[in-house]
């Protein structure tokens, strides 16, 4: 009997008044597209947005970068796109950075996350989609998660998660092909915290649990500057993530949140802000952004899915946001300069070098006296 396979493919292609939220017309012509299109080729779908990217969230038994399901997304989103430019939207199909399709959307601008799996009695996972950031916003949660009993008690109470993960870590900064490392938990902890001290270099790709050897994670790694060669903006990332029994539990999955630890995005991708977890169906708002992160929860039984739980629709994470809007505050003090902004190797796709090549030529050498 085939696996199951959990797929998220989720992209910019309109939004109103700027980045703020796509247009109710723009998510129904997505949702119409894929429920109707993939009638026998996907069991069941969720179309939501965080901020202005629409996710299509599918279930199938078609395996991970299948064409057919990819194509189906795809062509969802050239539907979308064409709604959002007769509405005159904002970015109409920006993230769609090929002309056309070429076997699947990996490397061609939508972010994408997968993974197959045998379906439990009772099978929990978590959908998680970032907007106005990189895929590196990622690396933190995971690693106090799955690593640190400080947020996962399982690490000390239950003796199949005390066995530990493996974790596959992308260098994405080297284009050439997926360059990777494994690394595993609790005997490497520290080299994976070397790793993911630069989430602009390093990103989780994926976590499997050494206990069942079945896969726990699997986090969109791509980043858009990449494969366009030039600033196309942060690239939204999004996430899988299965949870109880061999794996951690869903509030243990959750706690990291409540840090808002800065990452990279924030106004044209370009500063650094805190992670503000938000309801299901977001909008963006203050300097494009603060950097946002939904999570909603599923069970799933022979490929239907329930509706969603809303993982940070909860007063709790009232307080959580308040606590990260003013650490957002606080750092756009700050303006352009310094840690408020991301480093000059991450700026190179910008005007910011074009700037300083001219500037450079201005610059004498004094000589001594």
């Amino acid at each position: 009997m085939a696996k199951l396979t959990l797929s998220v493919i989720k992209a910019d292609i309109g939004s109103i008044g700027g980045h703020i939220k796509p247009s109710q017309k723009l998510l129904q012509t997505v949702e119409k597209y894929i429920k109707e299109k993939g009638k026998g080729l996907i069991i069941d779908v969720y179309v939501g947005h965080t901020g202005d990217d629409i996710a299509i969230l599918s279930t199938h038994k078609k395996g991970v970068l299948n064409e057919k399901i990819h194509k189906l997304c795809w062509d969802a989103f050239i539907v979308g796109t064409k709604a959002a430019k007769d509405q005159g939207l904002y970015g109409a199909g920006q993230d769609l950075l090929k002309e056309s399709f070429a076997g699947n959307v990996r490397g061609m601008g939508p972010a994408v996350a997968e993974m197959e799996i045998e379906e439990r009695p009772a099978e929990p996972f978590l959908f998680f989609a970032a907007d106005k950031t990189d895929p590196g916003a990622f690396d933190l949660p995971l690693y106090l998660a799955f690593a640190d009993p400080m947020y996962n008690a399982g690490l000390l109470l239950s003796p199949k998660i005390k066995k530990g993960f493996k974790f596959m870590i992308m260098d994405v900064s080297y284009t050439k092909a997926d360059r990777f490392i494994e690394l595993v938990t609790p005997e490497e902890i520290y080299d994976i915290a070397v790793l993911l001290r630069d989430p602009e270099r390093f990103v989780v790709e994926s976590i499997w649990s050494r206990a069942n050897g079945e896969q726990a994670v699997a986090a969109c790694t791509t980043r858009l500057h990449n494969i366009a060669g030039k600033y196309v903006g942060k690239d939204d990332p999004v996430m899988l993530v299965r949870s109880q029994h061999d794996f951690p539990a869903t509030g243990e999955i959750l706690s990291p949140y409540t840090i808002g630890h800065y990452v990279a995005g924030f106004m044209r991708g370009s500063h650094n802000g805190p992670l503000m977890p938000v309801k299901k169906n977001s909008s963006i708002s203050y300097f494009d952004g603060p950097p946002v992160v939904s999570c909603l929860a599923f069970s799933v039984k022979n490929g239907k899915l329930t509706e969603p739980a809303d993982c940070f629709d909860q007063p709790y994470w009232d307080y959580v946001r308040n606590k990260v809007s003013q650490k957002a505050e606080e750092i756009r003090r700050q303006g352009f300069f310094g840690a408020a902004m991301l480093s000059m190797s991450e700026l190179e796709y910008t005007g910011v070098v074009e700037t300083l090549k001219q500037l450079e030529k201005r610059f004498k050498i004094r000589r001594s006296r």
